[in-house]
C-alpha cells in the first residue's frame, strides 16, 4: 500500500498524479441533492469551485484578500460540464483540479468529480483576472465596494507572482 497525499477521509481516486495538480474531498448532504436525492446539476459547479478555492489557497493566494487589497481577483468566465453519472446524497466525492492552459488573463482548468473509481462528471473552467476600477487618484483599497457598484471590474493581466506559482499546464484529454 502506498501513500497517498489526499486526507484519508477522501476516496481514492484512480488516476495518475501527473492528471491533476489538486483532489479535494466533498460529502453530498441534502442541500446539494432533489428531491430524489440526487445531486442537483448545478452544485457540481459549486464542488468544482470549492475545490480551485481550495487549491489557490493552498498556493497562497486568498481571493477576497486579493481582492480587498485591490490587486484583483479570478472570475469564472467560461464552463463546460459533462454529466456522466449520478452523485446521491451521503457519497464521498473527490474533485480533481488540472491547469491545463495559462494565459496573460486567464486559466483554464479540466475538473473531474469521482465517486471512489467511478467518473461521475468532467468539466472545462476557465477564469479570467479582473482588477478593480477606481476613481482618478484614489487607490483600489481606499474605494468603496459599494459606491462602484457592480461593473466595477475590468479585465486584466495575471499579476507575475500568481503566474509564477502556477504549475505547468496538463494536456487535457477527453475520456
Amino acid at each position: 500500500m502506498s501513500v497517498s497525499p489526499v486526507s484519508p477521509a477522501s476516496p481514492e481516486v484512480p488516476v495518475e498524479p501527473r492528471r491533476y495538480h489538486h483532489r479535494h474531498p466533498v460529502r453530498v448532504y441534502w442541500e446539494d441533492t432533489d428531491a430524489g436525492g440526487i445531486v442537483f446539476y448545478g452544485n457540481y459547479l459549486k464542488f468544482m469551485e470549492r475545490a480551485r478555492t481550495e487549491w489557490l489557497s493552498a498556493l497562497g493566494f486568498g481571493q477576497e484578500s486579493m481582492r480587498r487589497a485591490g490587486e484583483g481577483m479570478f472570475i469564472v468566465a467560461e464552463t463546460t460540464l459533462r454529466y456522466l453519472k449520478p452523485a446521491r446524497l451521503d457519497d464521498q466525492l473527490t474533485v480533481t483540479v488540472a491547469v491545463t492552459e495559462v494565459g496573460r488573463a486567464s486559466v483554464t482548468f479540466a475538473q473531474e468529480v469521482w465517486r471512489a473509481d467511478t467518473l461521475l462528471t468532467q468539466g472545462m473552467v476557465r477564469i479570467g483576472w479582473v482588477q478593480p476600477v477606481t476613481p482618478r487618484g484614489e487607490s483600489a483599497a481606499q474605494g468603496d465596494d459599494e459606491a462602484l457598484g457592480e461593473d466595477s471590474f475590468r479585465p486584466a493581466r495575471i499579476p507575475a507572482r500568481i503566474l509564477a506559482i502556477l504549475p505547468t499546464p496538463i494536456s487535457a484529454s477527453k475520456g
